[in-house]
């Protein structure tokens, strides 16, 4: 009786490990109301309106890069918003920072990989503060039929281990797979508004579903 009995058990467990899996969650990162799980310079820089993030503003030059943070990290993740970046002097840009860090000097700043939103940069994906460069973007003239500027558009990350796929508008324009293994895979996340130029960007349907 008993070895029919563990037999059994060993079917059943069997036949568990079977059972498909349900997804993980997918959360809103804003609440659409408060900075609640963010930080950076919520008296300058950073604001809410209308259940949307807004950073920077046309009125003036933005003076510095400025990040807006989530506190906890994250590492593999499928990230989507709806983005809109308006200006009207200087350089217009912004991004979403992910598998990033906080920099000390100077302390508003961000080291990690960055989605790139912007005239020149749109789709792309830059390394910030550590390589100081694109590290793959999107063809230039075809980007442009799939983008609405001065409007909102939805932008897609999906971050699995050292694969990084980025998507605009339902358009796939990153596929990168991190060759240096000592790039860190986990980190924060974060909305970044450009320095140099009389800009405002604005962030909302924010969600994120985290992946094994």
């Amino acid at each position: 009786m008993k070895s029919l009995f563990f037999f059994a058990m060993l079917i059943g467990l069997i036949m568990m490990s079977f059972v498909p899996q349900s997804p993980p969650d997918t959360v809103r990162l804003f609440d659409g109301k408060t900075f609640k799980g963010w930080e950076g310079d919520t008296l300058h820089t950073w604001r809410i309106a209308n259940g949307m993030l807004i950073g920077g503003s046309t009125e003036k030059v933005v003076p510095h890069n400025d990040f807006l943070c989530t506190t906890r990290t994250y590492a593999n993740f499928i990230m989507k918003l709806k983005v809109k970046l308006t200006g009207t002097e200087g350089f217009i840009n912004s991004g979403i920072q992910f598998r990033s860090k906080r920099l000390v000097n100077p302390p508003y700043e961000m080291e990690g990989y960055q989605a790139d939103w912007g005239e020149g940069f749109w789709g792309g994906l830059y390394d910030e503060s550590r390589r100081n460069k694109t590290l793959i973007r999107p063809d230039s003239i075809q980007v442009l039929s799939w983008i609405k500027k001065n409007d909102w558009n939805d932008y897609e990350i999906r971050a699995e281990k050292r694969h990084i796929r980025l998507y605009v508008n339902g358009k796939q324009t990153v596929d990168y797979t991190e060759p240096d293994t000592s790039i860190p895979q986990v980190g924060l996340i974060g909305f970044q508004i450009h320095g140099g130029g009389a800009a405002q960007v604005a962030f909302k349907d924010v969600t994120l579903q985290e992946l094994p």
